[in-house]
């Protein structure tokens, strides 16, 4: 039977809640006398730890589940350069991006410059399965010449 530690004037006794009434117990013992009258043996922390990190485990298996369900179907995106435009400050560039997929979504899209390495990043409005979009971008990244230009999108 567990037995309650003593404290002196200069040392306090450090407690936690019991786990069944949470009631002030020692930190040695999980359950207070009233809670575990007959002195039962207590649970292990290494038995209370191993049930959280099995809970947290199952919980985040769940959750990568459910966010893959409501993600499928979503894309993949396809995007065309349609036309580059010089501006004042840079080009305005026109994109037409496709949702192939079989749900609505919107994409993040990539153009870039062959060989140059910049790029521009250009975020599209939901789009349902099977429509086209026009997205225009205005963009300083590629200078103030017209130049051939790749767009790419992501899919979720």
């Amino acid at each position: 039977m567990a037995t309650p530690a003593t404290s002196t004037a200069d040392q306090p006794v450090l407690t936690h809640r019991c786990v069944r009434c949470g009631r002030p117990v020692p930190l040695d013992v999980a359950m207070c006398e009233d809670c575990n009258p007959l002195g039962l043996s207590q649970p292990a922390s290494s038995q209370v730890h191993g049930t959280v990190f099995v809970a947290v485990l199952g919980a985040v298996i769940v959750l990568a589940v459910l966010g893959r369900l409501a993600l499928s179907g979503i894309g993949p995106f396809t995007a065309q350069v349609t036309t580059v435009l010089p501006t004042e400050t840079g080009l305005a560039i026109t994109l037409a991006v496709r949702n192939e997929g079989t749900k609505a979504g919107s994409t993040t899209c990539r153009i870039s410059a062959a060989g140059t390495g910049a790029t521009a990043i250009v975020q599209t409005r939901n789009l349902q399965p099977g429509e086209t979009a026009t997205v225009e971008a205005a963009t300083t990244r590629f200078g103030r010449l017209p130049r051939a230009l790749a767009a790419t999108c992501e899919s979720p």
